[in-house]
């Protein structure tokens, strides 16, 4: 098999992180990883011979038909937690491995702070020697809500200002966005597109495909609890519909709920 290659089958592992922190507040502790266990997942990906690519990378290779590597793997942050720089950023460099990190604009330290953050949270030049160091830095709404249930105009608010905040910081636009809690729907995904975003990711506890389409790719969930064996298979997608078997029916509720509430007139 060449070292490159461009498979329409192709099916890669997008991890999704949160916070790396020994000692998270409660409200993030489930979502985060220990820096040893971080370390330890970085250790497997490389003599597992995976090649990390960021989330733009992916997606312009897949829309343009360009070669990836063998066995590609992004990795992937949300919201914007310190521990990203403090923790992450040196083992990253270690590795010599890029990643995307989606930050929520309202909840970064400094002038576009809006106080609802949940636990700390990096600043803007944290941000800028993160994208200094090759980390791709992409969008995740300004304060995080459900973006299905918002309206129209809370809804471009949400993505405006995010794009145009980091915009104003890095001197570049973010091409990549994450849905916040990983929920969306055709109105929301022609927003992000609208806004300016070439590629978004959701969750869905799968392999991206490019089936999937651009702004909808799948993404596995790494957790406090996930252990080697099971980080070993979420990179491999191996019994992935076992591993998060919970998850799916919570999904699935969720899902009920919320078309119900997507029912109910939007203001804004």
């Amino acid at each position: 098999m060449p070292e490159h290659e461009v498979r329409a089958d192709l099916a890669v592992p997008v991890l999704m992180y949160h916070a790396v922190a020994q000692d998270p507040v409660p409200a993030t502790r489930g979502l985060s990883v220990t820096p040893a266990a971080f370390a330890g997942q970085l250790e497997v990906i490389a003599a597992e011979g995976f090649t990390p690519v960021d989330t733009a990378a992916l997606a312009a290779a897949w829309r343009r038909g360009a070669p990836l590597p063998r066995r590609p793997v992004l990795i992937t942050f949300d919201d914007g937690y310190e521990g990203v720089h403090r923790h992450a950023l040196p083992e990253l460099a270690r590795h010599g491995f890029p990643a995307t990190v989606f930050v929520t604009t309202g909840w970064l330290r400094g002038a576009y702070d809006t106080g609802g953050a949940p636990d700390a949270m990096l600043d803007w030049e944290q941000v800028r020697e993160l994208a200094a160091h090759g980390v791709e830095i992409g969008g995740h709404s300004h304060t995080h809500p459900p973006l299905d249930l918002v309206g129209e105009g809370a809804l471009r608010r949400e993505l405006g200002l995010c794009r145009q905040i980091v915009a104003a910081e890095l001197g570049v636009p973010p091409a990549s966005f994450a849905h916040p809690f990983g929920h969306s729907t055709r109105r929301v995904r022609q927003a992000v597109r609208d806004a300016g975003f070439a590629q978004a990711l959701a969750v869905g506890n799968g392999l991206a495909r490019r089936r999937q389409g651009p702004y909808a790719l799948r993404r596995v969930t790494v957790r406090r609890r996930t252990g080697a064996e099971e980080f070993l298979r979420l990179l491999h997608g191996r019994e992935l519909a076992r591993n998060f078997a919970v998850d799916r029916c919570l999904t699935r509720g969720y899902a009920a709920v919320r078309a119900a509430r997507r029912l109910v007139p939007r203001a804004g």
